[in-house]
């Protein structure tokens, strides 16, 4: 590659979503862009802001977007649209003046394009009012697009609404038979809020020059192709973004590195690794099930329970009596870890994950299999996709039941099934590497882009 020549010293700015799950994708992209060669510039929120320090490569031009008026409502209001909808609302005329700043003031390079987080539709309208090219990032999979463009959330169904009472509860939907009623209904709490939002996204992703997935083209290359049917803007699929370096430096919790030496000193694949993700709430029952599912399976296990993760406590306070003196040395409890490096450590044997798009790429790059409890928004579709269509896991169809928790596990670290799933993944695995390689498919497409920027 070229990182020297003229043509590569073009201005890239970057505009992520203020949440983990999608700050770290667009930080990775932008390190990637900036080994080719190109001057980055992240505008971000003033919520969940970078720590430039980690950066000093990057430039960064924080905004106020007045979204810490809200914040305190994130620990009771699960509407992840009311949250989409206020920062698409409050963020237009902070993000028009800093990029239009950013346009009159770069004397050293051209401002080839704007990348922006597909969440933020808004932003379409702004590039061409200020006659730059905008491409998309989406931090999702291409099957969460296709489930959200099919499903019914306009309609007056009462499908979001199913509880386990209703007898459609465990029956596939219509409009998109991988998933049931019990999968969508976590989806959103909000319909019209959700249908809004997938209309405006989907049409200015259209609207937009070119379209980012943070996706490899074998792990989703019908899904490409149906997509690529309707949209006829560019895609790029040059994922997963994280295999281009080390272990990211953009997470927002503290990593507890000490957890490393602890799986050093367990068996080959013998650890579960437990993990909900940055946001995900879990109840104080669910969660002392989730105690007495990993105490009754006998095998050591890795839990990250984030600070605020159990709704109504800080912590542990939680923790059924003397949980952590009777698992002694066979279980760790950390609020955060490094998660990439725990997934690749040989002693991990499975990994139980919501299933945040992220997670489950990261779990693939590895060749570890999942256990799936998903919560929101597209952790369910990914679910589906891991346990039904990719066979790379088992979902745990009960929700947060002991029982039932200990079964998925014995199914994954125990039977054969498990280790059928450990070979398909593993074939996964493989995959990535290929199409990281020269000449594979990640590796022409992200050249594709570089060229295809480099062009404005």
């Amino acid at each position: 590659m070229d990182t020297n020549g003229s043509v590569r010293r073009k201005t890239v700015i970057l505009f992520p979503l203020p949440f983990q799950g999608h700050i770290n994708p667009m930080l990775q992209l932008a390190n990637i862009l900036h080994t080719y060669g190109f001057k980055i510039t992240i505008i971000h929120a003033q919520y969940n802001s970078p720590n430039p320090s980690n950066y000093p490569h990057l430039t960064f031009k924080p905004i106020d977007e007045g979204f810490s008026k809200i914040v305190d409502q994130l620990a009771t209001n699960l509407d992840a649209t009311y949250y989409i909808r206020y920062l698409n609302e409050s963020c237009v005329d902070p993000f028009r003046d800093c990029l239009a700043k950013l346009l009159l003031g770069d004397q050293e390079s051209k401002i080839a394009c704007v990348i922006t987080d597909a969440a933020f539709y808004f932003t379409q309208a702004v590039a061409d009012e200020l006659k730059l090219p905008r491409l998309t990032l989406r931090t999702s999979s291409m099957g969460c697009v296709l489930a959200y463009d099919a499903l019914p959330f306009d309609s007056n169904k009462t499908c979001f609404c199913i509880t386990k009472e209703d007898s459609d509860y465990e029956v596939s939907v219509p409009e998109y038979p991988l998933l049931k009623f019990k999968d969508i209904s976590k989806i959103t709490i909000n319909p019209q809020g959700m249908g809004d939002y997938v209309t405006n996204t989907i049409n200015q992703m259209k609207a937009s020059s070119g379209i980012i997935w943070n996706t490899f083209k074998e792990l989703e290359k019908s899904d490409l192709e149906t997509i690529s049917q309707d949209v006829r803007t560019p895609s790029f699929t040059l994922g997963p973004f994280h295999k281009y370096f080390p272990a990211s430096s953009s997470s927002l919790i503290e990593q507890d590195r000490t957890i490393i030496s602890w799986l050093d000193k367990q068996p080959p694949k013998s650890v579960v690794y437990v993990s909900f993700g940055s946001v995900a709430l879990i109840t104080k029952s669910e969660f002392q099930e989730v105690a007495h599912g990993l105490a009754n399976v006998g095998l050591p296990f890795l839990w990250v329970v984030r600070p605020g993760m159990v709704v109504g406590s800080e912590w542990l306070e939680s923790l059924p009596e003397n949980f952590q003196e009777r698992m002694g040395d066979r279980g760790r409890i950390v609020k955060w870890s490094p998660q990439q490096e725990v997934l690749a450590h040989p002693a991990t044997g499975c990994f139980w994950t919501h299933n945040g798009w992220n997670s489950t790429l990261e779990s693939i790059c590895e060749g570890v299999p999942m256990i799936c409890s998903p919560c929101f928004v597209d952790q369910p579709i990914n679910a589906r996709y891991v346990s039904d269509v990719w066979m790379i896991g088992v979902f745990l169809e009960d929700g947060f039941e002991r029982m039932g928790i200990e079964m998925a596990i014995k199914r994954v670290m125990m039977d054969k099934e498990g280790e059928e799933i450990r070979e398909r993944i593993s074939c996964l695995k493989d995959k990535v590497n290929v199409s990281l390689d020269e000449g594979g498919s990640s590796f022409q497409s992200l050249n594709n882009l570089v060229d295809y920027i480099s062009s404005f």
